[in-house]
């Protein structure tokens, strides 16, 4: 299990936005589901597993394309420098950010 696994990340606000419009469309879902089927267990667990659905859903956004968690530390090393270009201006200067 990632070290990540039970800590909380803030979505970023592209996320959330989907976060929304996933959450949207779920609920949407729940309502017809509601109406059409019949009052009972099967339609309880239905409704438990789409809840489900709509909260790995969130989870699935959070990651990264290979399903990996996304992490603030390796956000941040993402966002490192890792070697500036050869026709970089000022070498070591770690005020500049290379193009």
């Amino acid at each position: 299990m990632d070290d990540s696994t039970f800590d909380y990340l803030k979505p970023s606000d592209a996320e959330l936005t989907k976060m929304q419009r996933v959450r949207t469309a779920a609920k949407m879902f729940a309502r017809v589901i509601e109406q059409e089927l019949p009052e009972g267990p099967d339609k309880t667990y239905v409704l438990r597993k789409l809840r489900d659905v709509a909260m790995w859903a969130n989870v699935a956004l959070t990651r990264y394309p290979d399903g990996s968690p996304r992490s603030p530390s390796r956000d941040i090393e993402s966002e490192l420098i890792k070697e500036y270009p050869p026709d970089h201006p000022v070498k070591g200067d770690l005020g500049s950010v290379p193009s």
